[in-house]
């Protein structure tokens, strides 16, 4: 059973920078796309960035130069670096894990980020 736990949101004031972590169990990250989305109030959700099995990464125009994503196939852990934050950043973040095998889609229960002054 696949389980995702973020943790790591929080209020920031703009221009400051927060990191996320997400804590996975039951997944093997060489063999699934682990990402971050994010829902802001009245929006749908969005992708903010992704790293593949082979560690490849991608990021939304909106955060590509801010934003890194990374991975500790180890710990079993993805991490966002959030630098540079802007009050358009604010939402909710969520942990993501794709499963191109099984087609399996597990969500992390997801961590709150404000940005404001």
């Amino acid at each position: 059973q696949v389980q995702l736990v973020e943790s790591g949101g929080g209020l920031v004031q703009p221009g400051g920078s927060l990191r996320l972590s997400c804590a996975a169990s039951g997944i093997n990250f060489r063999f699934v796309r682990m990402g971050w989305y994010r829902q802001a109030p009245g929006k749908e959700r969005e992708l903010v960035a992704h790293i593949s099995g082979a560690g490849t990464t991608n990021y939304a125009d909106s955060v590509k130069g801010r934003f890194t994503i990374s991975r500790d196939i180890a710990k079993n852990t993805v991490s966002l670096q959030m630098n540079s934050l802007k009050p358009e950043d604010t939402g909710v973040y969520y942990c993501n894990g794709f499963d191109f095998f099984t087609s399996e889609d597990s969500w992390g229960q997801g961590a709150q980020v404000t940005v404001s002054s």
